[in-house]
């Protein structure tokens, strides 16, 4: 039973709970007020005792007793409106040393679509998911490549990095509620075509039909058989505009490394005693710098030694020398001069937009290394090659087509999800038809 204390005319109610005895204040209030509330207190016990009421989980007695049965949530901390282009500038600015480039430069460009649809002075925080849908929508009305509209993907992308942000403000303070995208919904997309060789790209589009956005994605799927490899590494070994183009091509397509590892890749990570180089990846582990440890053939040992005979002396395995005539980067006349954002789009050409770092010494940029491998290849068999990430396909392709462990190729290639080591695991036609044979005969 509730007691009432009065101590200077202010009255305490004292009572027992699960053995122990609790007390709060009323104040300086009326003797019939007291005897009301400890009536009351009584009345909220026994039904405590019955189990016609439950104590919220997490709550205090003295809090439910005091409050009439009621647990009062504490006042959220006032989040301050955040406008997109300071989360984008925050959250780009904490990630700075710990994502690829070319993936900060993705947040760069998803960003600078988000600020041109939603605005610069749009709030984050008052973020709705008909906000979402709205930007959607009109993304989706975008121009593509070769003439077609946006991409479900490209634009989920966006929304991704969007979310990305978000999660990193919640856990800043920045932001409060769950991202809203909860019932977003997106255009039909269409799953990719399977890798394939030239002669399978070329029997499709002779046969006719092809829009010219189809017969890109044609050429998007393309990889080399492993005597196509050995034909093209000859060509560019001819045909190769600066000394470090042909010895990273050959490690390329006998690794199936990434151009941005091969970037990042030092003399001292090359171990030829054991015959073999240890790659650091950046896209495996979020947040944190893993590496894989890939063989080396006895060719690609060969043309290795040969290019530090003759290396600029940077730690930097492909790097190139200090000058380079007829550079845009490196001649006498302009310098090696570091890279920054160049918005491809009005959408990206937002202020406050981080740029890049200044290139170490000797570095090769990503988009040095694109220029001078789209010379190697044009005006050749050669020129429909997409880029680097074509040597990526066909170093996997060649592995599938020998019957190489699964475990052993993604290992080697350091593949990022199922879903990709599926559409990799090919076999060559070739292979393919020799295997039903032994069915059918």
């Amino acid at each position: 039973m509730a007691a009432i204390q009065c101590r200077n005319g202010s009255y305490r109610i004292l009572f027992r709970y699960a053995g122990k005895q609790h007390a709060f204040t009323l104040g300086e209030v009326s003797q019939e007020e007291a005897d009301t509330k400890a009536a009351q207190v009584d009345y909220l016990l026994l039904r405590l005792k019955q189990r016609l009421a439950v104590l919220p989980p997490g709550g205090e007695i003295v809090e439910y007793i005091e409050f009439d049965g009621k647990i009062i949530p504490p006042e959220s901390p006032a989040v301050a409106k955040i406008a997109l282009p300071i989360l984008r500038d925050q959250y780009i600015k904490t990630h700075q040393a710990s994502l690829e480039t070319n993936t900060l430069e993705s947040i760069r460009i998803h960003f600078g679509h988000l600020v041109g649809v939603l605005g610069e002075e749009f709030c984050v925080s008052d973020t709705q998911l008909a906000d979402l849908q709205r930007y959607v929508d009109k993304r989706a009305k975008a121009k593509g490549l070769h003439g077609r509209k946006l991409s479900a993907t490209t634009i989920g992308k966006e929304i991704a990095t969007l979310s990305g942000a978000w999660a990193w403000g919640v856990k800043f303070n920045l932001l409060t509620k769950p991202f809203p995208s909860d019932g977003l919904q997106y255009p039909k997309t269409v799953e990719k075509l399977p890798f394939m060789t030239r002669g399978e790209i070329e029997r499709r589009i002779k046969a006719g039909g092809l829009t010219p956005a189809e017969i890109a994605d044609l050429w998007e799927c393309y990889y080399l058989t492993t005597d196509e490899v050995t034909e093209f590494l000859t060509h560019v070994k001819a045909q190769a505009t600066q000394p470090w183009v042909y010895p990273m091509v050959c490690f390329a397509a006998h690794t199936g490394a990434r151009r941005s590892e091969m970037l990042r890749l030092k003399v001292t990570d090359l171990d030829f005693a054991g015959r073999t180089v240890t790659i650091q990846e950046k896209k495996k582990v979020k947040g944190k710098t893993t590496t894989r440890r890939v063989p080396l053939s006895a060719f690609l040992i060969s043309v290795l030694q040969g290019w530090l005979n003759g290396h600029p002396g940077c730690a930097y395995l492909f790097s190139s020398a200090a000058t380079v005539a007829r550079s845009k980067k490196r001649s006498t006349t302009t310098g090696h001069k570091s890279t920054t954002t160049r918005p491809k789009t009005a959408a990206a050409r937002t202020k406050s937009i981080e740029t890049r770092p200044p290139q170490p010494a000797g570095a090769i940029t990503p988009d040095e290394c694109h220029d001078h491998f789209k010379r190697a290849v044009a005006i050749s068999k050669w020129k429909d090659m997409r880029g680097w990430h074509v040597l990526r396909h066909s170093f996997i392709s060649a592995c599938a087509s020998k019957g190489v462990d699964q475990r052993l190729v993604e290992s080697w290639a350091g593949h990022l999800s199922k879903e990709m080591s599926r559409r990799y695991a090919h076999l060559y036609p070739s292979t393919q038809q020799a295997a039903l044979a032994t069915v059918f005969g």
